[in-house]
């Protein structure tokens, strides 16, 4: 199987693959998803995503900022592969190509969340070099604003 790599930049191109992030988030709606990408984009956010044919397989979004203790770095923000389609190497497509990236964009690092019960991507991240570095606390203010 020849996978296509390919960066999302435009809200269209994201939009249309929103299947691929129901897989993350099931009840993500076509209206709320539009407006936060509309946020999001003008803030250096893109999504990359991993094809087959015209099929999107995988797709992460990141985008680039700076901060005191990091400099510039590249956040890595809802990474998702197709269940059908886990262990075929998608993922590490994924993360080589943000690899990639940053570099490109002189980051000094690459960071990510991933929820405190999700094993799997925890081994998964472990796997391709990735390291817990502290707590991201979160205090929820409205859980009705929440995609989850």
């Amino acid at each position: 199987m020849q996978f296509k790599i390919k960066e999302l930049t435009t809200i269209p191109e994201m939009l249309a693959q929103i299947e691929t992030m129901r897989f993350l988030y099931p009840n993500l709606s076509i209206e709320k998803y539009e407006t936060f990408l509309s946020q999001m984009v003008p803030h250096n956010y893109i999504q990359i995503g991993v094809f087959d044919e015209n099929v999107c397989l995988g797709i992460t979004g990141c985008w680039s900022a700076t901060k005191l203790w990091t400099g510039k770095y590249l956040e890595i923000d809802n990474f998702v592969v197709n269940p059908e389609h886990r262990s075929k190497g998608i993922g590490k497509l994924l993360t080589d190509y943000i690899d990639q990236k940053a570099i490109a964009l002189d980051c000094s690092s690459i960071v990510l969340d991933a929820f405190t019960g999700n094993f799997a991507a925890h081994r998964f991240y472990y796997n391709q070099g990735y390291a817990p570095k502290g707590f991201h606390f979160v205090k929820i203010l409205d859980e009705t604003k929440l995609t989850l």
